[in-house]
């Protein structure tokens, strides 16, 4: 990405400004400290396209079991292109890795941010034999 903004403003869309004013009032460095290492930086390297990164950041704010950046996250992986179903399939694969206590936080978290709506046709449906948790 040429733009040192077009990762944040791919991920953030219109909540950019709030999400960074939100870090600054925290602590004024912090948000600089994120904003250039974390997006300018690490989200600007080739090598894994903006869903991907996404998705890995989604997986690894789950295991850390930090819902609010989680939420930022599934919201910036759907922004940047990822299915309702990738996103479902990614909390899935993370299970037998962090635990089914986080998968399930990380669930709620994307219903909060899908307005309480049911599964979608794009998820696949269970697995046979796949008992209900």
């Amino acid at each position: 990405m040429s733009d040192k903004t077009s990762a944040r403003e791919a991920i953030f869309g219109q909540q950019h400004d709030r999400i960074f004013e939100r870090l600054a009032a925290l602590d004024p460095d912090l948000a600089v400290y994120i904003r250039d290492f974390a997006y300018d930086t690490v989200y600007e390297r080739g090598g894994l396209d903006l869903k991907t990164k996404e998705l890995l950041a989604c997986t690894l704010l789950l295991g850390l079991g930090s819902p609010g950046e989680l939420k930022t996250h599934l919201r910036g992986a759907m922004r940047a292109g990822a299915s309702e179903a990738e996103v479902r399939e990614t909390l899935l694969f993370a299970a037998p890795f962090v635990g089914f206590p986080r998968v399930v936080a990380a669930f709620e978290q994307l219903r909060s941010l899908l307005g309480s709506a049911p599964a979608t046709e794009s998820a696949p449906p269970p697995r046979e034999g796949a008992s209900p948790v």
